[in-house]
């Protein structure tokens, strides 16, 4: 009885040094949630996997907060590039153990998947996978 009490009092005790021990650290796991939220359209869902402020384009303004990002929801996943459509078969290429990053076509010409320049940033933060920049390599 006394172990068992012991063992419950470290893992309350982990749960609350290391809130999040738990975090989405599982990139396959993360962009399956990510991918789908974003092909769903599901606005507060893709926030809540996202990391303020998230980094833009040459000249392009960074998106500060959630309520901004909302707003510019459309102009980031459906501007340059089609990320619903791009991300249903789209695979994140890590560039480091906390970077990885996903490569689509224009929207005009989405079967180009040589001419890929619309980057979206991924990073992994304290609390798990991110959704932190958007860029365009040609520019």
């Amino acid at each position: 009885m006394r172990q068992s009490r012991h063992i419950w009092l470290v893992g309350i005790l982990i749960l609350l040094l290391f809130p999040n021990a738990f975090a989405e650290s599982d990139l396959p796991a993360f962009w399956n949630k990510f991918r789908s939220a974003i092909i769903a359209g599901d606005k507060a869902a893709v926030a809540e996997m996202t990391k303020f402020p998230i980094s833009m384009p040459y000249s392009v303004r960074a998106v500060k907060n959630k309520m901004e990002f909302l707003r510019r929801y459309t102009e980031i996943f459906n501007g340059e590039a089609n990320a619903a459509q791009c991300f249903a078969s789209a695979k994140p290429e890590k560039q480091s153990a906390r970077r990885c990053e996903v490569y689509c076509p224009f929207k005009e010409t989405p079967d180009d998947r040589e001419n890929a320049p619309i980057r979206f940033i991924f990073e992994l933060t304290n609390s798990g996978w991110k959704f932190a920049g958007l860029d365009n390599i040609n520019e």
